[in-house]
């Protein structure tokens, strides 16, 4: 899940996984884009315990946050009606639940709120960068104190905020006394960075909780762990060309747009491989080893980054990011990460109909190009938040 700001590229990710004993996670975290004030908002909220009960207070935790800071209003304030309005647990006569909250404008302008949970880590340069924060508290709720930070981010920069199930992950443990707290967490995130520069938000935050988790006696959470990470960089631009052009003679500015693109080159379809491979004298080869499964295997081509069957791949592709199944090794799983893992994606779909795919016989799924590249778009940028192109010929 992206947002373009200013110069930048916020690259968002996220995970979660719940205690031992529990199927609904306690923690929630929500990602909010407004893209007319080119600004990101992020909330990760703790429900008090775990389990179902601490669900609910952080879905409405999260929901209301999302919503205030969206319209602007008081932090204080807006604490108040959050924990006024949370239901009150039977057993511990509290209603309670922590967050932490970040705001990015334009040019990358980031502020932090917090209640509760751990603080937030900052890394620039690939190293943890202290930030100086202000404490407040309401006049209403005087024991839950907040601070709030303020800092300009800049390119490269990571920013990690977690539940407090990362920094007790492993307490009581003989290597871990006090929990993965302290700079335990810092480092290990530091040096993955430095193990790998590029290493984008969702695999950084999976990697957090991956070893939060080996820290725990048995690999057996005994609380919520989530993590969050926000990662501002260049933008990273991927171009898709799928389908014939209506008129044969834009074949050659097609190859020409595809020549010129600079970032991530994907092709869809045989015949829109073979208008490439003709118009820029590019052999085009099958790659047997590729062969699995139900999809046709993958070709190769100078120049393009991954070369897959059309209508079958986009479909499945499409399908992969609907259920954010991205384990797969298929030709489509490898497009679906490939999209992820870019920020700005665009389209270059051909509008030539293909007569193989009007057949009424074959699966209701199988939609004509334009239908199957507006799904993906629908589904990159409403869940995603990646920026799309989608251009037709």
């Amino acid at each position: 899940m992206n947002l373009t700001t200013g110069n930048l590229f916020i690259d968002t990710g996220f995970s979660q996984c719940c205690h031992f004993q529990e199927k609904a996670c306690g923690d929630a975290v929500a990602f909010k884009r407004i893209p007319a004030e080119e600004r990101l908002l992020a909330v990760l909220a703790d429900g008090l315990g775990h389990g179902v009960k601490a669900n609910i207070l952080a879905l409405m935790t999260t929901t209301m946050a999302l919503r205030f800071s969206a319209e602007d209003r008081e932090i204080v304030h807006s604490a108040e009606i959050i924990m006024d309005a949370l239901p009150v647990c039977q057993v511990r006569q509290i209603s309670y639940a922590t967050f932490t909250i970040v705001d990015t404008r334009l040019g990358g302008v980031t502020r932090i709120v917090e209640m509760g949970n751990p603080e937030f880590l900052l890394l620039r340069h690939g190293r943890p960068f202290p930030v100086e924060g202000r404490e407040f508290s309401s006049p209403k709720y005087r024991e839950r104190a907040m601070t709030a930070y303020t800092f300009q981010a800049q390119a490269e920069d990571r920013v990690l905020f977690f539940s407090d199930g990362v920094t007790q992950a492993g307490l009581g443990t003989p290597r871990f006394p006090l929990g993965w707290r302290g700079s335990g967490v810092e480092e290990y995130a530091a040096k993955q960075v430095a193990a790998q520069p590029d290493i984008c938000a969702q695999e950084l935050s999976e990697r957090i909780l991956r070893e939060a988790v080996a820290h725990e006696p048995g690999q057996r959470p005994a609380d919520d762990i989530s993590c969050a990470c926000l990662y501002f960089r260049k933008p990273r631009r991927m171009l898709l060309f799928t389908g014939p052009p209506f008129d044969q003679a834009r074949d050659a500015e097609c190859a020409r747009t595809f020549r010129e693109f600079e970032g991530t080159k994907v092709i869809s379809g045989g015949t829109s491989a073979e208008i490439i491979s003709r118009e820029l004298g590019r052999p085009l080869t099958i790659d047997l080893d590729t062969v699995s499964g139900d999809l046709p295997p993958l070709s190769r081509m100078p120049g393009a980054d991954l070369v897959t069957e059309g209508i079958f791949t986009l479909t499945r592709a499409a399908r992969y990011l609907e259920n954010n199944e991205f384990s797969k090794l298929d030709p489509a799983g490898r497009l679906a990460e490939l999209m992820r893992r870019n920020d700005i994606i665009e389209f270059l779909v051909g509008t030539r109909i293909n007569e193989a795919h009007q057949d009424p016989n074959l699966p209701v799924d199988l939609e004509l190009r334009r239908n199957i590249i507006k799904r993906l778009g629908a589904v990159l940028s409403d869940r995603y938040m990646k920026e799309v192109r989608i251009h037709f010929v």
